[in-house]
Parts: C-alpha cells; sequence; structure tokens
C-alpha cells in the first residue's frame, strides 16, 4: 500500500485523499518538461499537484494554473502547494479542464492523462476517473491545447507505447509536430512501457531519447538518475 505522503528534497506530497498516488510518470513528466523561457504553465488534471509543483521548483519565473476535475484530489493539491516553498506562484482550479476559460494563454502545458481507452473500468469512481479516458480523451486534450497555448507554445504528456502511437496520430492530423520524444523503458532487457511526447504547432526536426529507469530492482540507472537528480532524496 502507498505510503499517505511521498518525500522530496524540497516538498512533500500528501497523498492519502488522492485516487492516483506519486508514481514514475509524474516525476518523469515533472523533470522531463521544457521550461526554458516559459512564464506561464497549465497543468491538467493536477492530482495532488506533483507536477505543478515540481514545474514552480524547476523554474523561478514560472507562473502554474492546475486544474483537477475531482473536487476531494483538488482540496489535496491545494493543500499541498500551501506547504510548499512556493504558492505563490500556484494557483488550483477545480473542475473541467473543457469548461476553465483563463485569460490568458500558456507558454507550456502539462498533462498525465487518463491513458486507459479500451480496458475494464475500476469499480472505484475516483480511480476510473484518474486512469481512463472518461472525462478528459485525447481529442480533449488536443482542443484544450488548441486554445490555450501560445503560438508558440508546447503541449508535454507521458503516456503508454500504444496510446501515445494513437496520441501522435491525432496530433499529426490536427497539424501538431513532435518535438521531442523520449521513450521510457524499466530496465535496460525490458520493452518500452512509456513515451514522452512535446507536440506544438512548429515543426522542428524531432528529438529522440530513451531512458532506463533501472538497472536493477531499486537501483537506478544513469538516465532517470540524471533526470530526477533535483528530487529524489537518496540522489
Amino acid at each position: 500500500m502507498a505510503n499517505d505522503y511521498f518525500q522530496f528534497k524540497k516538498f512533500m506530497i500528501r497523498q492519502d485523499k488522492c485516487a492516483m498516488k506519486v508514481g514514475t510518470d509524474g516525476v518523469l513528466l515533472g523533470a522531463w518538461a521544457d521550461l526554458t523561457a516559459a512564464h506561464r504553465l497549465l497543468d491538467i488534471g493536477t492530482g495532488t499537484g506533483l507536477i505543478a509543483i515540481m514545474a514552480a521548483q524547476r523554474n523561478p519565473d514560472l507562473q502554474i494554473d492546475a486544474v483537477e476535475i475531482d473536487p476531494i484530489a483538488c482540496e489535496q493539491a491545494k493543500a499541498n502547494v500551501q506547504d510548499c516553498p512556493w504558492k505563490e506562484r500556484l494557483r488550483l482550479f477545480q473542475g473541467r479542464v473543457q469548461d476553465f476559460k483563463p485569460t490568458y494563454l500558456y507558454d507550456v502545458i502539462t498533462c498525465n492523462p487518463p491513458f486507459f481507452i479500451n480496458s475494464t473500468k475500476n469499480p472505484e469512481l475516483s480511480r476510473t476517473l484518474a486512469r481512463h479516458c472518461e472525462t478528459l480523451t485525447h481529442e480533449d486534450i488536443l482542443n484544450v491545447a488548441e486554445k490555450l497555448l501560445t503560438p508558440e507554445g508546447k503541449l508535454c504528456v507521458i503516456l503508454p507505447i500504444p496510446e501515445a502511437e494513437h496520441f501522435i496520430t491525432l496530433a499529426q492530423l490536427r497539424k501538431w509536430f513532435v518535438n521531442k520524444s523520449t521513450t521510457i523503458h524499466p530496465t535496460p532487457n525490458k520493452p518500452p512501457k512509456r513515451k514522452l511526447l512535446e507536440i506544438s504547432k512548429k515543426q522542428e526536426t524531432t528529438e529522440n531519447k530513451t531512458i532506463i529507469l533501472e538497472t536493477e530492482r531499486h537501483i537506478y540507472h544513469g538516465t532517470y538518475a540524471q533526470l530526477t537528480k533535483d528530487f529524489y532524496l537518496k540522489l
């Protein structure tokens, strides 16, 4: 069973009220998304607030909005934000991101989205909302990005490999381009499980990289350790 909290180097995430706990996917996206020269970021489906708080640590000039549909998770994210050193630059909004109407645009949008498109539903409603494309489809994410990103803005997501390919296809049909693609392997000898994607309306040569999580059980691979060294206590 997951702990009620997760301690990082500079902040703590309480997660006892959230269906989806702190996991590798969120840490990967939070550490990987390119925040260079970004001034505003939107985190869709923030859950515990992890990715938004990581972004605040990484870029001291960043103003961050985070949206969460689950009211209980949103309250927990607000509490985590209040306890972190960067609370003045973080704002939480409860509701559907499809209904979210800020008065400005974003340089970066991050989303660790629901990813099961056709699979057995979890009987616990809050976990189903967090894991399945019931209330936030891939099309919804792209629609929001088209409305809320600046012309040069970037959308960064993490998805399982089959869902990532589906997402890329949908994005390309809308004239989006994959700028960065990082494939995630659990160990050197296991097939990839996840893909990190950065897409935008600006066509660039795609940067393809690979990250390996562990060399063996509980031993971080150098690629993952380098990415997350500012966050994990043991690095």
